[in-house]
């Protein structure tokens, strides 16, 4: 018996009540491109066909001058000052992005396809999109909130560092910075600091979005990472509130710049009120959001991203202002059984150096130990770490002076299957006791 296919439908309702005025019928459109295609890839030919018609439905919205919409009570009026009308919306953009398809500029294809993807690449809906949040914009007076000036404390719950697997910026949100009651309620408290609260969180999307590149192979969406160890429970409802408005303007106007949302040391009320909000938005919204208990907090993130480029604090190898490697160092990785010791083992046949290494479990819950083992039998082994508990990345460095390894001994007790990842360098250097004659 054949089953019929089932279609996706949009399940989240227009919550704007401005008539969007666009007509029920589509209009019949062109399909010759306006401009050359900058953005063929390897689509089908059915989504390039679905591009070409957006881009006609963009050209001739913004040299008719009604890409915010139209105005049937004023048709007379508009026509009358169309030209001047056309003459302001030919350098329109969206994130930093000519949307004048003409102009020919490369990007403007990406930004296009953000909405079609949004919307299953329907035409209609992609278009309907794109004009909502252009009025969005103009209303909420986004083209001035990179200008505005935050708190200092307000602006170190949010910075940038380095990318995940694909290339993708990370982006943290981190509200264990908060030090003082003042600022919880700075952020959480009184109602009128609702809307600037939601301004601030605008204000940061808008900075993420200007490292983007919106290329073809580029670096076109953002991974973000929001870090709730610290966050207030005591105001939940203002909590609610302003993630609920941030969840639906990244719904309704930011297509395709989260690639994730991953929220960690999520408290068990937070993921109860987030159970409510994800039922406002799309399957394919939905899919962008990730809760993270502590405990699976550095199991989360390394699927994503990489240990040299995960921050310390959450369980990676990276550090701030680290002299002795950078992100371009190999990172190695074993496997560790469960019940059972590993054997790390680093090879130095060089000598007057030292070697340095880092190390990692997922997890932790394991001993470790370190000791130089030197190629020469009648030579001594050297301890350098008695057994002692992983609770965190581990670094040592040793100088070598005569050939050998270093040996680290992993001993996982537990029942679960972990990973341990390390690297390794070494250099020239001068024992310290010679400087100490």
């Amino acid at each position: 018996m054949r089953e019929e296919a089932v279609v996706p439908v949009d399940i989240i309702d227009d919550m704007s009540s401005e008539n969007d005025d666009i007509d029920d019928e589509q209009q019949q459109i062109s399909d010759q491109p306006a401009g050359q295609l900058a953005c063929p890839l390897d689509l089908k030919s059915s989504r390039i066909n679905a591009l070409l018609r957006l881009r006609c439905r963009v050209e001739d919205a913004i040299l008719g001058g009604y890409i915010y919409g139209k105005n049937k009570h004023n048709t007379n009026k508009l026509q009358s000052s169309r030209l001047c009308i056309t003459e302001d919306l030919r350098d329109i953009s969206l994130w930093g992005v000519p949307l004048l398809p003409s102009k020919g500029n490369p990007s403007t294809d990406i930004v296009l396809m953000n909405f079609l993807r949004a919307k299953d690449y329907s035409v209609y809906d992609a278009f309907k999109m794109l004009r909502k949040t252009l009025r969005w914009r103009r209303d909420f007076r986004v083209a001035d909130i990179l200008e505005e000036k935050f708190s200092p404390e307000l602006e170190s719950l949010w910075y940038t560092n380095g990318k995940d697997k694909e290339g993708r910026l990370l982006c943290y949100n981190v509200f264990r910075n908060i030090k003082n009651k003042e600022l919880e309620e700075e952020i959480w408290g009184r109602h009128h600091h609702h809307q600037e609260c939601l301004r601030w969180r605008v204000h940061i999307m808008e900075k993420a979005i200007q490292q983007l590149d919106f290329k073809q192979g580029g670096v076109n969406s953002i991974l973000q990472i929001i870090d709730l160890g610290n966050s207030p429970g005591n105001s939940w409802k203002e909590v609610r509130w302003i993630n609920r408005k941030m969840m639906s303007l990244v719904h309704d106007h930011y297509p395709g710049i989260i690639y994730k949302n991953i929220f960690i040391n999520v408290p068990v009320w937070f993921s109860t009120v987030h159970a409510l909000n994800l039922r406002m938005i799309t399957q394919r919204s939905k899919n962008t959001f990730i809760f993270v208990k502590p405990s699976k907090v550095t199991e989360t993130l390394l699927k994503y991203i990489s240990p040299e480029n995960l921050l310390a604090h959450y369980g990676g190898l990276k550090t701030e202002n680290d002299v002795e490697f950078s992100t371009d160092d190999k990172v190695l990785e074993i496997s560790l059984k469960p019940c059972s010791i590993g054997v790390i083992k680093i090879p130095v046949k060089e000598v007057e150096v030292t070697i340095t290494w880092d190390m990692m479990v997922v997890g932790n819950e394991v001993t470790y130990r370190e000791e130089f083992i030197p190629d020469d039998d009648c030579s001594y082994r050297v301890l350098l770490q008695e057994e002692k508990k992983m609770v965190d990345s581990v670094r040592n460095s040793f100088h070598i002076r005569e050939e050998g390894k270093i040996v680290i001994t992993i001993d996982n007790p537990t029942y679960k299957k972990k990973t341990a990842f390390y690297r390794y360098r070494t250099k020239p250097s001068v024992p310290i006791y010679i400087y100490l004659k």
